[in-house]
């Protein structure tokens, strides 16, 4: 047999994120085919690591913020990083978000021995916070990505992106998200069941994008019984809850803050409602797809088309929802619309518990062995350019 080949994942750290997430569930099968090596910026764990994996920080404290630091980090683990990549004679070295991908395109001018492959995570376009961090980016993306052997996201719609706007012509690809399906589900009949108030359920960071919000006015006007669960923490967690006291939906909306076992609490409810301005490809929506839950999501880019009716052209008009193959599919920030595709699930449990099955069924496509299997060959691909 072989000698494995060494492999590196570098990120920022590995706390609550969507990426951070995909880099623990891709480590429980890399260590099986490669020496593999977590490069971490900062000491920050919150995802389980196999212990096959060697860990490396590249700086011993917990990821800030601040900007001024954020761009005098990079300067400092840019070399940090070469230095690692050298000294474990890394053949594949994987990153994942925008500062990871950059260093990588950096130390790969100086560092050639080394295959790069870095990952986009989000849909660039609307990943920045200012005009200057988007026209930085335009600048920085060609310059730097470009030097690296390929590229991969997950979703269509990102690469688009990045070929259209910011200039990348490294190979792309798409590596769907993969998920783990839990030993607790639900049974679709139970969602057929007269109840007399719907439980919705929704999970995400409390921001803007997020847009929960829109979930609060929908259920204000409507007529029928609902309660709501937000799971998560975030910035705007005083203004919904300022929103939910105006509204005197005290008794129907809860933040129940962030939670390690979100499972558990999926599978206690009727819906799960996606409401975001953007995505890259949301975990949140797998994993309630996963849970055995009916998903209401926004059309939003990228992900929910994909995810639920596999990326075909649809028209929504305005206050309207669309019946996708796989779930539910309203415009962004249409709370009416919202409010009509919950009454829909209200008033018809069969259609509760057909887009139940649909949803247990569609998770498995993205199941962990699946994906890797995926990804695994897409390491190993030569490309012609």
């Amino acid at each position: 047999m072989p000698a494995k080949q060494n492999l590196s994942i570098f990120n920022l750290d590995l706390s609550t994120g969507g990426a951070e997430k995909v880099t623990s569930l891709l480590l429980k099968e890399l260590v099986n085919d490669y020496n593999v090596y977590l490069i971490l910026m900062y000491n920050n764990i919150h995802f389980p690591i196999p212990e096959d994996v060697n860990v490396v920080f590249l700086e011993d404290e917990k990821y800030t913020n601040h900007w001024l630091y954020k761009y005098l980090d990079v300067v400092k683990f840019i070399f940090k990083y070469k230095k690692t990549l050298k000294e474990k004679n890394i053949e594949y070295a994987i990153s994942l978000l925008n500062r990871p991908n950059l260093i990588n395109g950096l130390v790969s001018i100086f560092h050639k021995k080394t295959q790069y492959i870095i990952s986009e995570r989000g849909f660039p376009s609307d990943n920045f916070t200012s005009k200057l961090s988007l026209a930085l980016s335009k600048f920085l993306y060609p310059l730097l990505y470009n030097r690296c052997d390929k590229l991969f996201s997950n979703s269509v719609y990102i690469n688009e992106d990045l070929k259209n706007n910011f200039g990348i012509k490294i190979p792309m690809e798409v590596i769907y998200n993969p998920i783990e399906i839990p030993e607790k589900t639900i049974n679709p009949s139970n969602l057929s069941k007269p109840t007399e108030v719907i439980k919705v359920v929704t999970a995400g960071t409390l921001n803007t994008r997020k847009n929960q919000i829109m979930i609060i006015k929908s259920i204000e006007s409507s007529s029928k019984n609902y309660k709501l669960e937000i799971l998560g923490e975030g910035h705007l967690k005083n203004d919904l809850l300022n929103a939910i006291n105006e509204k005197g939906l005290e008794d129907q909306i809860f933040l129940l803050g962030r939670v390690n076992n979100v499972n558990d609490y999926l599978i206690q409810n009727h819906c799960f409602v996606l409401s975001s301005f953007t995505e890259g490809f949301p975990n949140a929506l797998m994993e309630a797809m996963a849970s055995g839950l009916p998903c209401i999501s926004t059309n939003c880019l990228s992900g929910p088309l994909e995810l639920l009716h596999e990326n075909k052209d649809i028209e929504i008009g305005h206050g309207e929802f669309f019946k996708a193959k796989y779930g539910i599919l309203i415009n962004n920030d249409d709370d009416e619309a919202l409010k009509k595709a919950l009454d829909y699930l209200s008033d018809n449990p069969r259609e509760r518990e057909r887009y139940s099955r649909l949803s247990l069924e569609r998770s498995n496509d993205y199941v962990l062995k699946k994906i890797y299997l995926n990804f695994n060959e897409f390491l190993n691909k030569k490309y012609t350019l």
